[in-house]
Order: C-alpha cells, then sequence, then structure tokens
C-alpha cells in the first residue's frame, strides 16, 4: 500500500515519491543529454530530497530506453556567456559540480536505473550514485575525447580499477553493462522491461532499515572514502557512537533478539 505519493516536474526532471522511495527521472528527448537548466533541475530535485522524512531511498532512471543520459548536450558549448551568472563566467563548470554533488551528498542512497546508455556525464552521474543497476542494452562510456573535450575520469576510476580507467578514457570506448556487472560494479544487468522492477525492489529493501541509520551510514561512508585507514575508521566508530545516541539503534538490537520487524522512528 502507497503511504505517500506526490509528482513534481521541474523542468525535464520529474520527482515521484511513493513508499518511502523517492523516483528521480531525467526526460529529455531525444536521447536525455544535459544542459545547464536540466543540471539545474538534477541539483535541486536531489537537494530537496535532503529534507524530507518520507524518504529512505532513491531511484535516478531517465525516461524511454534510448539512453540513460546521452551526456552534455553539445548545442550548448558554443552559446557564450552572455547572460550567464558571474560564477559561471569564471568557472563554467559549477552548474555540472552542484549538480554530481547533489547526487553523491544525497542525504540518502540513490539507487542507478541504468536504462541506455550512459555517456559522458551519464556515466559520471551513475558513478556518483551508491548502487547501479542496468539494463542489457546499456552501455557505459566516457567519449569526450572524441569531440574534443575531458571527461569525468574521476568518477570513473571510483567504477572500475586503474589500467580499465584509463583505457576507457583514453581510447573513448564503450563498455557493455555486462562488463561493468563483471568487474563488481553494476549490480544486476537484467531485460529493460525488469529494470524498473529491480531498481524499485533493491530500493524498498534499503528503505526497510531505520532512517537514521540510513543517512548516518551514508554520510560515514562520503567522509571515510579517500581518508587514510586509520583515520577512517576512527570516523566510521564515531558515527556508529552518534547512532547508539538514538532510539533506532536499540529498537533494532530488540527487534533482532525477538524475531520481529523493527519500528523505527526519528529519535
Amino acid at each position: 500500500m502507497s503511504v505517500h505519493h506526490e509528482d513534481r516536474t521541474v523542468s525535464a526532471v520529474t520527482v515521484e515519491v511513493a513508499d518511502l522511495v523517492a523516483t528521480v527521472t531525467l526526460d529529455r528527448p531525444p536521447v536525455n543529454a544535459v544542459d545547464r537548466t536540466a543540471l539545474l533541475a538534477i541539483r535541486d530535485a536531489f537537494t530537496s530530497l535532503n529534507g524530507r522524512r518520507d524518504v529512505r531511498a532513491a531511484v535516478f532512471t531517465s525516461a524511454g530506453t534510448r539512453a540513460f543520459m546521452g551526456g552534455a548536450d553539445l548545442d550548448g558549448f558554443d552559446g557564450g556567456l552572455d547572460g550567464q551568472p558571474a560564477p559561471e563566467v569564471t568557472d563554467p563548470g559549477t552548474v555540472a559540480r552542484e549538480a554530481l554533488w547533489a547526487v553523491t551528498d544525497c542525504a540518502v542512497p540513490v539507487v542507478a536505473a541504468v536504462n541506455g546508455p550512459a555517456i559522458g556525464a551519464g556515466l559520471a552521474f551513475a558513478a556518483c550514485c551508491d548502487m547501479i543497476v542496468a539494463a542489457e542494452h546499456a552501455t557505459f562510456g566516457a567519449l569526450e575525447i572524441n569531440v574534443g573535450l575531458l571527461g569525468a575520469s574521476a568518477q570513473l576510476s571510483l567504477l572500475v580499477g586503474r589500467h580499465k580507467a584509463r583505457e576507457m578514457y583514453f581510447l573513448g570506448e564503450k563498455v557493455s553493462a555486462a562488463e561493468l556487472h563483471r568487474l563488481g560494479a553494476v549490480r544486476a544487468v537484467v531485460p529493460a522491461e525488469l529494470l524498473t522492477a529491480t531498481a524499485g525492489e533493491l530500493a524498498a529493501a534499503l528503505a526497510t532499515k531505520s532512517p537514521i541509520a540510513l543517512r548516518l551510514a551514508k554520510e560515514s561512508m562520503n567522509r571515510v572514502e579517500f581518508l587514510p585507514l586509520k583515520e577512517a575508521y576512527r570516523t566510521e566508530q564515531d558515527y556508529t557512537n552518534r547512532l547508539l545516541t538514538y532510539a533506532d539503534s536499540a529498537e533494532a538490537r530488540a527487534a533482532y533478539l525477538e524475531k520481529r520487524p523493527p519500528r523505527w522512528g526519528w529519535h
């Protein structure tokens, strides 16, 4: 039974919340390439989830099956600087970074449901998500070098090892979803018609966890990801001690011992 449902359209992005899961859908035909407006909409959509108690997990996907995100809209690169806000005149990458970090820093875990090629910016956004499921026909590629640009090698290196990342980046080649699944970057590869259900089941499983524990876990992992081992583990211990101060922590242990579903709260 749906406990909450909301539809909201901001430019090319729709946000729908149902059963504690937010689905953020990019819909920008023909191949979901992103321009400045779409990037701002992605940023605002994911930032809006941070303050919501009725959201414990999110799914990021796109409309259709032709592409998850066909990179940046190349028409936008020759539009000049007239009318752009001052920060974007001196730093044209501002909006793209803000959109990417909104996904990375989203307070709840984000599942990428990759419904087609994830190219350039699409690869970067998929890498910023916490988990990835993909349709069988999906591909991943940093193809920017082929069109006179450079892509997001930092995000690519989060998905695959050093040499595979350099192979993909320098050659501008596409890699299949099956190959990334073999490398451990993609959780599941399924027929396109099963993708929505697969991503939804994964998000629903996440949504059964304590909302406080999920948010602390997400924040903790983001903070320790690039820290030295000793500093990272000390930080994780601090987060564990924070979690212990909440009633949800005691409820988790009680439910486990009593073999019953936990009853989560925000306290």
